[in-house]
């Protein structure tokens, strides 16, 4: 039900990962929220791709606005009783665009958010062609939202994307560069084996997030190796999105060849599964008395 942001979620999202590798279901919207969260999702991830695609129908281009981005933060932390992180591109601008990002994502109810190290317009971080600005521009980025957090366990998470640009050791260097800058936490994308997630953790002395995206550069690789390794986040940040799709492909291609979807009845969430999961009675029995 609708509810207010847990209280720092910041602080939730800390005391799960310090007891073991916290995984977090990529979402989209308040549906996808919900049902993560009543499939057991104790965290959520907002995945910026996700929101983008499914918003405004456009590729992961940074076209979707940080107002836009801060809008479906809300709408989420409003049903969903976990702490949720989600991805704020490049800060939508420099250093006060940045400040600005952090106090409107706070705002939403956020437990924290992920700057990347790209030149802006951005790229998908399992595209060739990417470019990163200067780690010194980055670390000014680090300093900014590290100055605009109000919540100081709000987690601020550095991803770069170095290792497909410069090398898998300048993207250990800017790593730690970043962590010296005040990240709480860095995020290496990109990264195409094990092996190179191992040299991170060995290497970077922070909370450390993996991507465990599908059809990317990196292999699918299981939580319990991510654990094994002493990685704190995992984020699958499209699983459930590229579910969907497929699922909503295949719908609209037998409603119009058929004319029915008399067909297709048993692949539905039926009215009263969809109204369990809105918890629909709920809202109905509520009451409110003044006095």
């Amino acid at each position: 039900m609708l509810r207010p942001s847990i209280p720092s979620p910041g602080t939730a999202l800390r005391q799960q990962f310090a007891q073991g590798t916290v995984v977090l279901p990529g979402v989209f919207n308040g549906i996808s929220a919900l049902s993560a969260t009543k499939a057991g999702a104790h965290a959520l991830y907002i995945s910026g791709a996700g929101v983008t695609n499914a918003y405004l129908g456009v590729p992961d281009i940074a076209l979707a606005s940080l107002n836009e981005f801060a809008a479906q933060a809300a709408a989420i932390t409003q049903v969903a009783p976990v702490p949720v992180i989600a991805d704020a591109d490049t800060g939508f601008g420099e250093a006060w665009n940045v400040v600005r990002t952090v106090l409107e994502m706070e705002r939403a109810g956020l437990a924290g958010i992920h700057l990347e190290d790209q030149v802006s317009p951005k790229r998908c971080g399992h595209l060739d062609g990417k470019a990163v600005i200067p780690s010194e521009q980055m670390q000014e980025k680090i300093a900014a939202a590290v100055s605009a957090k109000r919540d100081p366990n709000f987690v601020l998470i550095a991803r770069t994307d170095a290792r497909g640009v410069e090398g898998l050791d300048a993207a250990v260097a800017r790593a730690n560069q970043y962590v010296e800058a005040g990240a709480d936490a860095i995020f290496p994308e990109g990264l195409t084996s094990i092996e190179e997630f191992k040299i991170f953790r060995t290497q970077v002395k922070a909370p450390l997030l993996a991507n465990m995206t599908e059809f990317g550069k990196t292999p699918l690789i299981s939580v319990a190796e991510f654990e094994e390794m002493g990685y704190e986040m995992v984020i699958f940040p499209m699983t459930a999105f590229r579910v969907m799709l497929k699922a909503l492909d295949e719908s609209y291609a037998l409603l119009i060849e058929h004319g029915t979807q008399a067909g297709f009845l048993d692949r539905m969430r039926t009215r009263a599964e969809l109204y369990a999961t809105l918890d629909y009675p709920q809202y109905e029995s509520e009451t409110y008395r003044v006095g």
